[in-house]
């Protein structure tokens, strides 16, 4: 399992992904599932990825490559973050289609789905959630985020602090709180945290962080978030019998 958030606001764009992979209780490992396209000056394109590790891998692999190779279409060349959506949906059909039937005979699906966001010059940044059969949908003022994998122990943090108008040292904030509540009600989301906080307009990533076991900052954060959160439950009326 996994977790990944991606949250768009006035002020930019906001992107976490745990790091934890398991085939297995007896088999656990750490992959980065957060992947950073950047030309400064023209585009930051963030990609998280959820779902089955070998499908994942290859879509970002076969993404990298034509950009390597200077095929065409690839990232560097998209107009817009909707081209580079259609992209990524494309490279998921494509190796779907070379692994699909071998993963059928072992009973086993194509399981790989992605939170694409960023900003390509020329236009505002944009929000996508790719789904396993490769369609996708953009956030909204309505709908400012999209949760990947082990998302209801985070989602309620989330809807309660989350709008637009956030900035994003909150936000990032109340992202890191929702990892820190997943992680302690769910074994298969687990640390190095990736975080990017993108500035809108700015083109280039500014802010990133990688939080690992023991963090003091992370480590405070969800102390301090835990000892508030019983400290206004305990202030709350008590029922009138």
């Amino acid at each position: 399992m996994t977790y990944c958030i991606g949250i768009m606001l006035d002020t930019g764009l906001v992107f976490a992904s745990d790091s934890r992979t398991h085939a297995g209780v007896d088999d656990i490992a750490s992959f980065c599932k957060m992947t950073v396209f950047e030309r400064a000056a023209d585009r930051v394109i963030v990609l998280l990825s959820s779902g089955n590790l070998a499908g994942t891998q290859a879509v970002v692999s076969v993404l990298k490559q034509r950009n390597e190779n200077n095929d065409e279409p690839n990232l560097w060349s998209a107009k817009t973050l909707f081209d580079v959506a259609i992209q990524v949906s494309d490279a998921m059909r494509d190796i779907n289609r070379r692994d699909g039937q071998h993963l059928a005979a072992s009973a086993i699906s194509f399981n790989a789905s992605f939170i694409l966001g960023g900003q390509v010059k020329g236009e505002p940044p944009r929000l996508f959630r790719i789904y396993t059969q490769g369609n996708f949908i953009e956030a909204s003022v309505e709908t400012p985020y999209f949760q990947t994998g082990e998302t209801k122990y985070g989602k309620p943090i989330i809807d309660r602090v989350i709008t637009r108008s956030t900035s994003l040292n909150n936000a990032a904030k109340s992202v890191l709180v929702s990892f820190d509540s997943t992680m302690s009600s769910n074994l298969s989301v687990g640390m190095p945290i990736d975080l990017v906080c993108y500035r809108r307009d700015s083109l280039e990533v500014q802010m990133r962080r990688r939080f690992e076991v023991g963090d003091d900052y992370f480590s405070t954060l969800g102390k301090q978030w835990t000892e508030g959160t019983r400290e206004v439950f305990n202030r709350l009326p008590n029922l009138d019998w």
